[in-house]
C-alpha cells in the first residue's frame, strides 16, 4: 500500500529533548506545566497545574463545574483510566425530565448539569501520584485569576454572544463577565479557599480541599444556587437537581482502560461508558483495508465510512450500563463482518451492528447539520465542541493526557461566589427508555472526551487528544494513521489536512445528523473532495485550518522525548528540553 508522503514543511517543528514536555491547547498551560517540571516535579504535578490555568484562561472551553477523563501511565506502568466523568444526580431520570414536557436534556442550563467531577479527580491524581503540595500546584492558576491574563478573541465573541441571555435571564453570569478584564477575582478566592485546606501530611490537606469541594463551602454554594429556576436553551425554566447528597456520594476514581492491538501497538482509550471504544473499532475495522491514506480520495472514502459505521455502534450500545458487548465489539470476526458494509458508494443509512441475542438501540434521527471546527455557540448557550486538551510526559517516564470540559461560562448561570458555571453533560443521555445512554439517576452520561495512550512493548509512548465533541476520536485517528502507517513525524501528522464525518446523531442538544455529512479542510484538494461528492457523500468545505486541535508528547525508540501542537486558531503549544 502506498502512502501519501508528508510534506517537508510544518508550521513548527516537532520538539525534541531528555528533561520533559507538555502539550496543550493553551500556551499559558503548556508553559505554566513545563514550569514545574522545571522546578522538580513530575508529570502529574504539572498537568495538574497546567488543567487549572485552562480553568481560567479558556472559560469558554472549560470550568471547575465541569468534568475530565484521564489516562495516564506511571514509569514503567500499566496504563490506567483518570475517571472524572460525574453521574447523573439522584432526581436526574429520564421519566421526571419527560414529566417535564421535555424530549431531550437541554443544552443549555443546570437541569443538563451532571455531578462535577473535574475538580476531584485531578486532586486524587495529584494525591496519589503527584509530589507537589496543592497549594503551589494552584498557585499559578490563582497568579492568572487574581491578577489577569490575555484574553482570547473567542473568549470575549462568546461573552458578546451570550450578552442578551445574561442579562435577561442569567442575572449572576452578566455581572460575572461584565466588563471582563481577564481577571477572575471569584474564581481565585475558591481556588485559595480550596489551596488553604489544612490537615498533617500532604496527602491530608489534598484529603480535605476534597471535602471542602464535595461536602464544604463549594457544594452548598452550588446546590442553595440551582433551586432557583433559570432559562435553558429550550426555551423553559426549571431549576437544577443537584443535592448534597449527590455532591457527597461521587468521587473520582481509577478504571481499567480498553485496549486494541494495531501495527504492533496497543491503543488505550477509557471504557465503554464513553466513545473511546469507537476508535479502537475504526482502528480494527481499517487494519483490514487496502487503502486507508487518510489524503488518498480511496482512502478518504474508507475512513469516513468505517467512522460511520464505529459512531453507529457507540449510539447502539456504549453508556454506562453492565451490558455493553465490548468483547463482541472489538473483536476480529465482528470488525470484519463490519468492514464488508463498506463501499464503493457512500452510505446514507444510519447502520449499527447486531450482537448475536440483543437488539440495538436506534437512536432519534433528526436530520440537521453539525458544526464544521472551531467551537461555537448560539446565543441560546448550545455549544458544539467545546472542550480543551493537555498532555504531559517527564524525564521519568510518567506520561498523563487528559481532556478537561464542561463547565463553560456559556453552559448555565454562573455561581454566586465561586466563579464559575456547571456543566450540561447530561445533554448526551436520551429520554428514551432502553438506550444505553439513558438519563439513569448515579449513571454517568456517555462523554465525548476521549484521551488516548499508545503502548508499545508494555511501555506508554504516546499521550494525545484534541477537543472537539464527537470528532475528537476521528481527527486522533486521523493522527494515528499517519504516524503508526504512514510514517509522518508528530508535528506533520497534527498539520496535514483534516476530514470527519457528520453522519451519526451528535451528542449535544439538539441532537441532529446528517446523513452522508463530511466535513473536510479545503486544503485536502480538490481532487479527493470531487471524488467524495461522486461518490455521494454530502460534502462541506471548511476552512483550510479549522479541524481539529491535537496535541501529543511521547517517547521515541531510542529514548527521546517529543512534543507537538496544532497551530489552528494559533492557541495551543508544545514546550520542552
Amino acid at each position: 500500500m502506498t502512502f501519501s508522503p508528508a510534506p517537508d514543511f510544518t508550521t513548527r517543528p516537532t520538539l525534541s529533548g531528555s528533561f520533559g514536555m507538555s502539550a496543550s491547547t493553551h500556551w499559558l498551560a503548556t508553559a505554566s506545566a513545563q514550569s514545574v517540571l522545571e522546578r522538580g516535579g513530575n508529570a502529574f504535578d504539572a498537568a495538574v497545574a497546567g488543567a487549572f490555568v485552562l480553568h481560567v484562561v479558556e472559560p469558554h472551553l472549560n470550568g471547575p463545574g465541569g468534568d475530565m477523563v484521564g489516562v495516564f501511565a506511571t514509569a514503567g506502568g500499566a496504563p490506567t483510566v483518570l475517571m472524572g466523568q460525574g453521574p447523573a444526580p439522584a432526581a436526574a431520570s429520564a421519566a421526571a425530565y419527560r414529566e417535564l414536557g421535555l424530549t431531550l436534556v437541554p443544552g443549555a442550563g443546570a437541569l443538563a448539569a451532571a455531578i462535577p467531577g473535574a475538580v476531584d479527580a485531578w486532586f486524587l491524581l495529584l494525591r496519589d501520584h503527584g509530589t507537589w503540595e496543592l497549594a503551589d500546584t494552584l498557585a499559578l492558576a490563582i497568579d492568572y485569576a487574581r491578577h489577569g491574563h490575555p484574553v482570547l478573541p473567542r473568549v470575549r465573541e462568546t461573552i458578546e454572544r451570550m450578552r442578551p441571555l445574561f442579562d435577561e435571564h442569567w442575572p449572576t453570569s452578566s455581572a460575572l463577565w461584565s466588563g471582563y478584564d481577564g481577571t477572575m477575582p471569584e474564581l481565585a478566592h475558591t481556588f485559595e479557599r480550596l489551596a488553604a485546606s489544612e490537615g498533617d501530611s500532604r496527602e491530608e490537606r489534598i484529603d480535605a480541599a476534597r471535602a471542602a469541594w464535595r461536602e464544604g463551602f463549594v457544594s452548598r454554594a452550588i446546590v442553595d444556587f440551582v433551586r432557583t429556576p433559570h432559562r435553558h436553551s429550550d426555551g423553559g425554566d426549571y431549576a437544577g437537581v443537584l443535592t448534597a447528597d449527590d455532591f457527597a456520594g461521587f468521587g473520582a476514581c481509577y478504571e481499567r482502560p480498553v485496549t486494541i492491538e494495531f501495527r504492533g501497538h496497543s491503543i488505550v482509550k477509557a471504557g465503554a461508558w464513553g466513545q473511546g471504544p469507537a476508535l479502537l473499532q475504526m482502528l480494527g475495522m481499517l487494519d483490514g483495508c487496502d487503502d486507508i491514506d487518510p489524503s488518498s480520495p480511496e482512502g478518504v472514502h474508507t475512513i469516513l465510512e468505517v467512522e460511520k459505521l464505529a459512531m453507529a455502534d457507540r449510539e447502539a450500545w456504549c453508556g454506562d450500563v453492565p451490558d455493553v458487548p465490548l468483547d463482541t465489539l472489538l473483536s476480529s470476526g465482528y470488525l470484519a463482518s463490519r468492514r464488508l458494509l463498506v463501499s464503493d458508494a457512500a452510505s446514507l443509512e444510519f447502520r449499527p451492528g447486531t450482537v448475536p441475542g440483543r437488539r440495538p438501540f436506534l437512536p432519534p434521527l433528526t436530520v440537521g447539520t453539525s458544526g464544521v471546527g472551531e467551537p461555537t455557540v448560539t446565543k441560546e448557550g448550545v455549544v458544539r465542541g467545546d472542550t480543551c486538551h493537555i498532555d504531559v510526559i517527564d524525564r521519568w517516564g510518567n506520561i498523563v493526557s487528559a481532556t478537561p470540559s464542561g463547565g463553560w461560562l456559556q453552559s448555565s448561570p454562573a455561581i454566586p461566589g465561586l466563579g464559575f458555571s456547571l456543566g450540561t453533560r447530561l445533554q448526551m443521555t436520551w429520554l428514551q427508555d432502553g438506550a444505553p445512554a439513558t438519563l439513569t439517576p448515579g449513571r454517568r452520561p456517555r462523554t465525548t472526551l476521549s484521551p488516548t495512550l499508545v503502548v508499545r512493548d508494555g511501555i506508554a509512548v504516546t499521550a494525545l487528544g484534541s477537543p472537539g465533541g464527537d470528532q475528537q476520536d476521528t481527527w486522533q485517528l486521523l493522527y494515528l494513521l499517519r504516524t503508526m502507517v504512514g510514517g509522518y513525524s508528530p508535528q506533520q501528522a497534527i498539520d496535514a489536512p483534516s476530514f470527519h464525518t457528520t453522519s451519526f446523531p451528535d451528542s449535544f442538544w439538539p441532537r441532529q445528523w446528517e446523513p452522508g455529512g463530511a466535513v473536510v479542510e479545503g486544503r485536502l484538494g480538490d481532487t479527493v473532495i470531487d471524488s467524495l461528492v461522486a461518490r455521494g457523500h454530502v460534502v462541506t468545505r471548511a476552512d483550510d485550518w479549522s479541524l481539529g486541535r491535537l496535541s501529543a508528547v511521547g517517547v521515541d525508540e531510542h529514548g527521546m522525548l517529543w512534543a507537538a501542537a496544532n497551530p489552528r486558531g494559533s492557541q495551543g503549544y508544545a514546550a520542552g528540553r
